[in-house]
This record gives structure tokens, sequence and C-alpha cells, in this order.
């Protein structure tokens, strides 16, 4: 006769754990996307959700096109299978954070030709940033797996511009 083990389960009450509200301030969702161009979509349907619920509806239109130009370049550029997507709001403004695998270059001709590539694929969120009056740029990711990280930070109040048409 073997010796019977009794297995119990540490339940977790839904009261023990803090209620958060979804306000601008609680805004902080990070996104693994395939590397392909289906995943720009996903990325605007899952920020319009996220402002939506953060009450930043009036900021969609910006951070929508600045999301969706990001996760392009990221799928365009990256050779691994997938890519990450950070969107925060912090001090009135939304950050937009994409990392793709692509590394930086150590020659100096490659990394110019490349970084003239990058520019050339961002060349529409740069106008949106600069509608925003944000910033964006890109540079070697500080992982280990290395990569490229690009960013645009856009202050709330020029994205709330930015959709009413200023």
């Amino acid at each position: 006769m073997s010796a019977m083990t009794a297995v119990t389960l540490c339940p977790i009450s839904s009261d023990s754990l803090p209620a958060i509200e979804p306000t601008s301030d609680t805004l902080s969702y990070s996104l693994t996307l395939p590397a392909a161009p289906a995943s720009a979509a996903m990325a605007r349907a899952a920020t319009r959700a996220a402002l939506d619920l953060h009450g930043l509806g009036d900021a969609t239109e910006a951070v929508v096109q600045t999301v969706s130009e990001l996760v392009a370049c990221a799928c365009r550029f990256s050779a691994a299978d997938d890519i990450y997507v950070s969107l925060r709001h912090r001090d009135g403004t939304v950050r937009v954070i994409a990392y793709d695998s692509h590394p930086r270059h150590t020659h100096p001709r490659l990394s110019a030709v490349c970084d003239a590539r990058r520019k050339g694929t961002l060349r529409v969120l740069a106008a949106v940033v600069r509608a925003c009056g944000g910033t964006w740029g890109f540079d070697a990711a500080r992982q280990p797996s290395g990569g490229t990280r690009m960013w645009a930070v856009l202050p709330t109040s020029g994205a709330r511009a930015y959709g009413r048409g200023r």
C-alpha cells in the first residue's frame, strides 16, 4: 500500500489584492509581439483600449500613430521572431519604447547607413513627435541580447492638442 500525499492549494482571495484604479498615472503596459506586419494593427488596438481605459482617450491619435510607427520599424529591422513594446504614462508624458533584435553596427560606415535607413523609416514618427513637442530617438538596447531600442516621449498636453488639430 502506498502512502497518499495530500495536496492543498493556497487560495488567493481577491480581497487581498490591492485595488488599482485605471487612471493616467497607472498606464503601464508591455507587449511582446510577433515581428510581423500584423503586429502594428495589434499594437494600435491595444493602445486605443489602454488609453481609453486610463482616461487618455483624447491623446489617442498621436499615441496610436507613435506606437504604430515604432512597431512597424521594429518589425522591419528585427531578425528575431518577436519585438517588445512598452507604453507608460509618467510625469505628464506618454512614453513608448520598442525593442528589436537588430544589433547596432560597430563599423562607422555601416552604422551611418543603417541609422539613415532607420531614420527614413521613422520620418512620420518624427513629424508626429515634433507636432506634440516631444522627443524621440534610438540607440543600442541595454539588454544582454542586444538589439536596438527606439523611443518616443510625448507630452500629454501636446498629444491632446495633436488630436484636436491644434
